[in-house]
């Protein structure tokens, strides 16, 4: 029996594995990550007590929280994160609504709320660095109102109209699991290692939020997998629906997108080489020695690997 005040390895601190590694090698499943394990694992685990995600102590440096380059790269992400987890939250109202079993509600209900938290925390970084709380909302229109639109809306109308339209709980599944999540997540895992001297803080507030999205992949990839196990009928439509939403993000820019902050940070990285020093974002590869080119393409690299890992998983490789 499990003890009932023990952290699960993946959802602690210290020992969980990077959003990436752990995507790509752990196997969760809806009946063990359910309210219990939240419950234990989130609070206690993951946050640690941080309310915001981040030790008190964890601040920005001052060229991170004054005008410049720096500034702009990181509350230009923040605002689209806290955008793209609203609208996460929004949409996982329905899958709760939807879900088929006890197991289900229950997970969906947890992710519910994790989306929720990141948003939350993506916007309350943006008052520590700098930005009034009456100026916050019109902040983040200003900051990603555009990109919001450009990107994340349309990929918002082809989950509702899975989620509301046809009442899909497996295609809505799919959908956030492989074409939402499973795209953007590599670029958060980016976000935590590149921030990590420059805004301790934000890097603190990525990996919380890293933590959380091995187990919404994971458990999502086991859903699906599960369900089309027993319904092996349905994997051409499946396929199908995969296959759509691949062509509708070849459609947005999104790869412009993380190409314009990485250029952003470059320039604020080549002013500021000296507090980066000989910090290594992956192993033997230093920072200050790596190009906005070269980040964007790693992060790529990222999502390719682990979204081949869980299709293949899922059983669905015919797609890729």
């Amino acid at each position: 029996m499990t003890d009932p005040n023990t952290v699960p390895s993946e959802a602690d601190w210290e020992s969980a594995p990077s959003l990436v590694d752990g995507a790509m090698e752990l196997q969760l499943t809806a009946e063990t990550c359910d309210l219990q394990y939240w419950l234990r694992s989130v609070p206690q685990g993951t946050l640690r007590g941080q309310v915001l995600g981040h030790a008190e102590d964890s601040r920005p440096l001052s060229v991170v929280a004054e005008p410049g380059p720096l500034n702009s790269a990181l509350t230009q992400e923040l605002a689209f994160r806290s955008i793209a987890e609203e609208k996460a939250t929004r949409a996982i109202s329905y899958l709760v609504a939807l879900a088929p079993d006890n197991p289900s509600l229950e997970f969906y209900a947890t992710q519910l709320l994790d989306e929720a938290r990141h948003a939350m925390v993506f916007r309350s970084h943006l008052l520590e660095l700098g930005i009034g709380a009456a100026d916050l909302w019109p902040s983040i229109e200003r900051l990603a109102g555009e990109d919001s639109r450009r990107i994340l809306v349309p990929l918002e109308e082809f989950g509702l109209r899975a989620l509301r339209d046809q009442r899909d709980f497996i295609g809505g599944v799919v959908i956030l699991t492989v074409l939402v999540e499973g795209v953007l997540a590599p670029s958060a895992e980016l976000s935590e290692r590149k921030w990590r001297v420059l805004d301790p803080g934000a890097s603190e507030v990525e990996r919380g939020a890293g933590i959380d999205e091995i187990r919404h992949l994971t458990v999502g990839s086991s859903i699906a997998r599960e369900y089309l196990l027993a319904h092996p009928e349905e994997k051409p439509r499946i396929l199908e629906l995969i296959q759509e939403g691949y062509a509708l993000w070849e459609k947005l820019p999104s790869n412009e997108l993380v190409l314009r902050r990485e250029e952003l940070f470059q320039q604020g990285l080549e002013q500021h080489a000296g507090l980066v020093g000989d910090y290594e974002i992956w192993p033997g590869r230093r920072l200050v020695d790596t190009t906005a080119q070269e980040r964007a393409e790693t992060a790529h690299e990222w999502s390719t690997r682990m979204q081949r890992t869980r299709m293949v998983y899922m059983g669905l490789e015919e797609a890729l």
